[in-house]
């Protein structure tokens, strides 16, 4: 695919960041204040009934700017980065069709990558090499193959968070098949394949102990408003297990151990921080490859002035 002249593209805007960031409320905010729409980024809001270990937004929130490509999943289901990117594409191409900008939100760094460059041709699974990492794994474990794949992939393991054995997995296959490290496959050239004109904006304290704050202030409140009792109900519904991809989720991962007798309660509070602390450093990681990404500043006041200001500079035309 060729992409055509920046002068002629429709815009899209990317609104990034870590969890816990503020990002929701920032688009909410533009919404009011700019002729867009709102696609979600989330590999965790796709899933109906993970409301609030996700923070998803709430009904009255929704009503006044709805979000696509949320409570589109079964918590049985996998979605997939090609599965995100084939329905983003759809949304963007009906809002722009409207005469309205795509709003792109969310911290799921991989579809955002996914969705402008496009995916590389992976290899399929091979079983027996597969089975092989498997063996090794129960020999040595998990953290010593993570080892194994940030020797070969240091980026690939930088995104992949130790207690994640399917990606470890995945990541390690590739490298075995191809000869060449997953991260520089999804990379692919570099070239972007997305037909819009990308305003790239990045919402993150610069203060990582604000962040930490944040994140767990967040997740007690998430605990205050019931997240124990989501996951209960959610484990009667469904059959769920902890290889299940949405149990995976922060949070959830912590919150099914603790329900299954792995853990205590206290224990499992300081894990969901801990894990979630990571999930956003892992985030950073890859913002801090994106080329082109202009951060909001916290110091410069209202950030939907910023924006404003931005998409001035950029001569990128709004029409209210």
């Amino acid at each position: 695919m060729v992409v055509e002249p920046a002068t002629t593209l429709p815009t899209a805007i990317f609104l990034m960041g870590p969890t816990a960031s503020g990002k929701t409320s920032l688009a909410v905010e533009l919404v009011r204040r700019l002729p867009c729409d709102i696609v979600s980024v989330d590999s965790a809001l796709v899933y109906r009934g993970l409301d609030i270990g996700t923070a998803k937004p709430d009904p009255e929130l929704l009503a006044q700017a709805p979000h696509r490509l949320i409570d589109i999943c079964d918590p049985t289901e996998v979605y997939s980065a090609a599965r995100f990117r084939s329905d983003a594409l759809a949304e963007m191409t009906a809002i722009t069709s409207a005469g309205r900008i795509p709003l792109l939100v969310g911290g799921t760094m991989l579809y955002f990558r996914a969705l402008q460059y496009g995916l590389s041709e992976l290899p399929e699974a091979d079983p027996a090499v597969r089975s092989r990492l498997a063996l090794d794994a129960q020999i040595h474990g998990w953290e010593e193959m993570h080892a194994r794949l940030k020797s070969v992939d240091p980026r690939a393991a930088a995104r992949i968070h130790p207690n994640d054995p399917q990606r470890i997995q995945r990541a390690l296959e590739v490298f075995e098949i191809t000869g060449r490290p997953l991260s520089r496959l999804q990379n692919r050239d570099g070239r972007q394949v997305l037909n819009y004109r990308i305003l790239k904006l990045v919402l993150a304290p610069t203060d990582r102990t604000v962040l930490h704050r944040r994140i767990e202030a967040r997740f007690l409140q998430m605990l205050d408003m019931g997240l124990e009792a989501e996951v209960r109900g959610l484990l009667e519904t469904y059959e769920l297990t902890p290889d299940t991809p949405s149990m995976r989720l922060v949070g959830y991962r912590q919150m099914l151990e603790y329900l299954l007798g792995g853990s205590d309660r206290k224990t499992m509070i300081n894990r969901g921080i801990v894990a979630t602390r990571q999930l956003a450093k892992r985030q950073l990681t890859w913002i801090r490859s994106e080329n082109g990404a202009r951060r909001l500043d916290e110091e410069q006041g209202d950030f939907a002035d910023q924006v404003l200001k931005i998409l001035d500079s950029n001569t990128i035309t709004v029409e209210s």
